[in-house]
């Protein structure tokens, strides 16, 4: 099928993403990378850009991603001492650092990690690594297929066996704004081995003055997606932040194989980007595993987040928990999709999923479907959706303590918002992140 017939199928114009995708240049000339590269392009032009008549998109309007003309990375530059606004205390030392997509040795620093533990981008790793691993999960979804398809570099990072590694490890994504709508494709690749211990800060950031939510009439569009393998016994708290620029968007895949008693949590914030979308798959391939996925979505004005997860429980004794909470103001729209899926074989799991939306005016609307799919008959499993508003009652009484009502109002929203954000790993990135929702939610 040609870009043409895309275009056509999807019922908008569409800018040439495939022409961007082969203008793109891998870092590593090697038959493996343009094997992975050729097989995105064969899945992007089979499948075609999804649209409102497909399911998993039918809430998610993508016609102003594909009515820009979307032009090709440029490397940027940027002062080492701008930096140091997006610096974390605890990782100072563990950090990686991309610039519109590029890897960036000068802003990266790694001294601090330990023996055993490798970080570093797709031409520093052995090849044997990422043949192994990248691509393995084999997703036909048309835009992970197009990051497939575009992808110039690897973030890499491997924890070898039995390796506990103390520091945070912060993996920074920068994007530049500078009035060209740029179209960047970054991929990660996470593997612990037998008994390894990580914890991964994957960071999506605009270079920008202002607030992550607020439009500047800079466009730029980030693809992104991540790969991450536990292999036995091994463990990863992950923290994946978004905070683009308000004209961005930002489309994402997360996929994660889980082996026999790994364990693997998510800490999920959304804040930025005119349109965001995450695709969550976490399949657990081993009996034992744990699974927990925590996410809050932050969004105001006409931002439009919408977070889709799948979670399949293939071995007996899994477990999974997911709670996903959504604060929504002025016209702003969010949207949870997820699954769970129990199969037959998969007796004595434990799953539980709740999603909880707080609409904070008239004009917020939120799209809510959580599922669980169930053959096994030997489980406890249970799902959930709640939407509301703040309480007049609860307001009412903080007043009646003294508390003004917009105080009182900004309470109840810091409290709804801290039950994940007290869940995320490192405590100056819990307190950034609590000042960050305490200043929106008293706008």
């Amino acid at each position: 099928m040609t870009s043409t017939l895309i275009a056509e199928k999807s019922g908008v114009s569409l800018p040439s993403l495939l022409t961007v995708c082969r203008q793109t240049v891998p870092v590593l000339d090697r038959p493996e990378i343009h094997s992975l590269r050729e097989r995105g392009e064969t899945i992007a032009n089979r499948w075609g850009i999804p649209g409102k008549k497909d399911e998993e998109w039918q809430f998610t309007d993508i016609s102003e991603l594909l009515a820009v003309n979307w032009q090709k990375a440029d490397k940027g530059s940027i002062d080492p001492k701008v930096l140091n606004a997006f610096l974390l205390p605890e990782a100072k030392q563990s950090r990686i650092v991309f610039v519109n997509g590029f890897y960036s040795p000068e802003l990266s620093d790694i001294s601090a990690l330990s023996a055993g533990v490798s970080v570093g981008n797709l031409a520093d790793t052995q090849i044997d690594l990422i043949v192994k691993y990248l691509g393995r999960e084999k997703s036909e979804e048309f835009f992970s297929a197009l990051n497939g398809a575009g992808f110039s570099d690897v973030a890499v990072i491997h924890v070898a066996k039995n390796v506990t590694e103390t520091a945070p490890i912060h993996l920074l994504y920068l994007s530049i704004a500078d009035g060209t709508p740029r179209f960047y494709q970054p991929r990660t690749l996470i593997i612990t081995e037998t008994g390894a211990k990580v914890s991964i800060i994957e960071n999506y950031v605009a270079l920008a003055t202002h607030c992550s939510d607020i439009p500047n009439n800079q466009p730029y569009f980030t693809n992104a997606v991540t790969e991450i393998y536990l292999e036995a016994n091994s463990e990863v708290q992950h923290t994946r932040l978004q905070r683009e620029s308000g004209d961005a968007f930002h489309i994402g895949r997360t996929s994660i194989e889980q082996f026999r008693d790994s364990r693997y949590t998510l800490n999920e914030i959304t804040l930025g980007a005119k349109l965001y979308r995450h695709n969550l798959d976490v399949t657990q391939s081993g009996e034992q595993t744990e699974t927990a996925l925590n996410g809050l979505t932050m969004i105001a004005g006409e931002q439009t987040a919408d977070t889709h997860s799948a979670i399949y429980l293939n071995f007996p004794g899994g477990t999974t928990n997911q709670l996903h909470k959504c604060i929504v103001d002025g016209k702003a729209h969010a949207i949870f999709n997820g699954k769970v899926f129990v199969p037959k074989p998969a007796q004595l799991t434990n799953a539980a999923q709740l999603n909880q939306n707080l609409l904070l005016s008239p004009k917020a609307r939120v799209n809510t479907k959580p599922e669980l799919q169930i053959t096994a008959d030997n489980v406890k499993c249970s799902h959930g959706a709640t939407v509301s508003q703040l309480e007049a009652d609860e307001v009412f009484y903080l007043q009646s303590r003294g508390l003004t009502a917009q105080d009182a109002r900004n309470l109840l929203i810091d409290a709804f918002a801290a039950e994940i954000l007290d869940k995320i790993p490192v405590e100056s990135l819990q307190q950034r992140l609590g000042q960050c929702v305490a200043c929106r939610s008293g706008d």
